[in-house]
């Protein structure tokens, strides 16, 4: 039997959820609670430009960039909102033009974030789309009989212009669930536009739920062992969304509240801090090299130590099929989203080739992100596609490096802050009651600036002692802790305490 565990846990204003089965990690997910998440957030902008050749407008809607809207989808105008979420017709859109926008794919490096004037709204049923109509329903649900009951009381719901997608939940979901989902949903509709009406340009009308929502709404069902909660605050929040889940049960959920790192305590602390590594080394030897950039992602495979038991061809299949596998997991991962271009090891045999590809397939097939698999060429270069759910996991690990001017990546200051705060945990458990912490001088301003560990000096480091060292020799994404209990400490002039 499988063991299922998700693990919350929020600290220097990032929120990080964890998935692992039997101990290993499947899924991370986090999220900054200063900034939140974009994706699904709708603003009420306005028309800053048009670009007849890229059949695109940029919508100002208060973020550093400019959003970009296709012009084939369609755009309302703001001023034709009635306030009850219905819009009485289409025009072409002029610059200046106050609008609703949704996002649908978060900024990404130079790139400012994907909306739609679209809008729609996800509930765990359903997806409601107040001014499209469509009726769709998830290719999960395969049961013709159920599919055609869904569907047919999904087409008595909706009103007259209106679109309704049944989510994989809905199959297992009452009939009244589903209208009083539905039923909400409409009220935040109303209310969204009602915002609307009187609100500056560049305001969020409407803000998509936090991650430990959506995780609570979308990812947990019966067959999960454990839910463990690292902070108390967050802790009542999903104890709270347990007990409206009859199939989940509030006993499941574990406040965590141990002297080390939950994720150290739980042996998931490496592996979160082995996906910030450009290579992955596979279970025989061999090993991948990812590397991402704003249009795609390149994985190159290797036989690495791996040198087989037979003739070079079996070798590198079996290499290959192992690749396969470990890709689809590090993709989900790591979140990686839009093109995937996989460079395997050459293969002679069309056979291999194939069987390579049908395990790629396999293997994303557990993924909820769509994902489409592209045949294998002759240089055993195979293409796929990641549907882009929220941002990828590097926007949490990395940032561009300050010394080749963008051209390369460094850990970022937030995860080494995560990794810190570990340290500091794993020190004041030995019982030291006082740390000393050597780190480069823009990690130090970092961490006053952001007030990266102000809750934990607040509450349970309040009666320790730390003080930072700034050292121009350690390098970018570095730092040391030492403990000490002794009762006067001799510190150099730029020594600083924390807070």
């Amino acid at each position: 039997m499988i063991r299922k565990e998700w693990f919350f846990d929020r600290f220097c204003g990032e929120q990080l959820v964890v998935y692992a089965e039997n101990g290993r990690i499947v899924e991370v997910g986090t999220e900054s609670e200063r900034e939140g998440s974009l994706q699904g957030n709708i603003y009420k902008g306005r028309v800053a430009s048009l670009i007849p050749g890229m059949q695109a407008a940029f919508i100002a809607c208060g973020m550093e960039r400019n959003c970009y809207l296709p012009l084939d989808e369609g755009a309302a105008r703001f001023s034709l909102y009635d306030g009850e979420g219905n819009v009485q017709e289409r025009l072409s859109l002029q610059e200046g033009d106050e609008i609703l926008v949704q996002v649908v794919k978060p900024s990404r490096g130079s790139k400012g974030a994907k909306v739609s004037c679209d809008l729609s709204f996800v509930g765990k049923t359903l997806i409601y789309l107040p001014q499209t109509d469509f009726l769709g329903i998830s290719r999960k649900i395969v049961r013709e009989e159920t599919r055609e009951a869904l569907l047919k009381e999904a087409e008595k719901l909706r009103k007259a212009g209106e679109g309704i997608i049944l989510r994989t939940a809905a199959a297992t979901a009452t009939s009244r669930h589903i209208r009083t989902e539905l039923e909400y949903l409409r009220r935040i509709v109303r209310s969204v536009f009602e915002t609307a009406r009187t609100a500056p340009v560049g305001t969020a009308v409407y803000r998509e739920c936090g991650l430990h929502v959506k995780i609570m709404r979308d990812s947990l069902g019966d067959d999960i062992s454990r839910i463990y909660v690292g902070d108390e605050n967050l802790y009542e929040k999903v104890l709270l969304l347990a007990r409206l889940r009859p199939d989940l049960g509030e006993k499941k959920v574990v406040h965590y509240t141990g002297p080390r790192s939950m994720f150290a305590q739980f042996g998931l602390d490496k592996q979160v801090q082995e996906l910030a590594d450009a290579q992955i080394t596979l279970e025989n030897g061999a090993y991948l090299v990812l590397e991402q950039t704003e249009a795609m992602t390149v994985i190159d495979v290797n036989t690495g130590k791996y040198i087989g038991d037979s003739d070079l061809e079996s070798t590198v299949f079996e290499t290959n099929l192992s690749a396969a596998r470990e890709i689809a997991r590090q993709v989900r991962l790591r979140n990686i989203g839009g093109i995937v271009a996989v460079d395997f090891i050459d293969m002679t045999e069309e056979r291999h080739r194939a069987a390579v590809v049908e395990e790629l397939e396999r293997a994303l097939s557990a993924d909820r992100a769509k994902c489409r698999v592209q045949p294998m060429n002759e240089l055993c270069i195979t293409l796929f596609t990641r549907k882009r759910t929220h941002q990828s996991l590097s926007c949490f690990l990395h940032k561009p490096c300050p010394q080749c001017k963008r051209s390369g990546y460094v850990l970022s200051d937030r995860y080494l802050a995560m990794r810190l705060r570990s340290a500091l945990m794993d020190c004041f458990a030995e019982g030291y009651r006082s740390a000393v912490v050597e780190v480069a001088p823009s990690f130090l301003q970092a961490i006053f600036s952001e007030r990266y560990f102000s809750r934990e000096t607040a509450g349970e480091w309040r009666d320790k002692r730390i003080y930072l060292l700034p050292e121009p020799q350690i390098a970018e994404g570095k730092f040391s802790v030492h403990g000490h209990n002794e009762p006067v400490l001799t510190l150099p002039d730029d020594a600083r305490l924390l807070y």
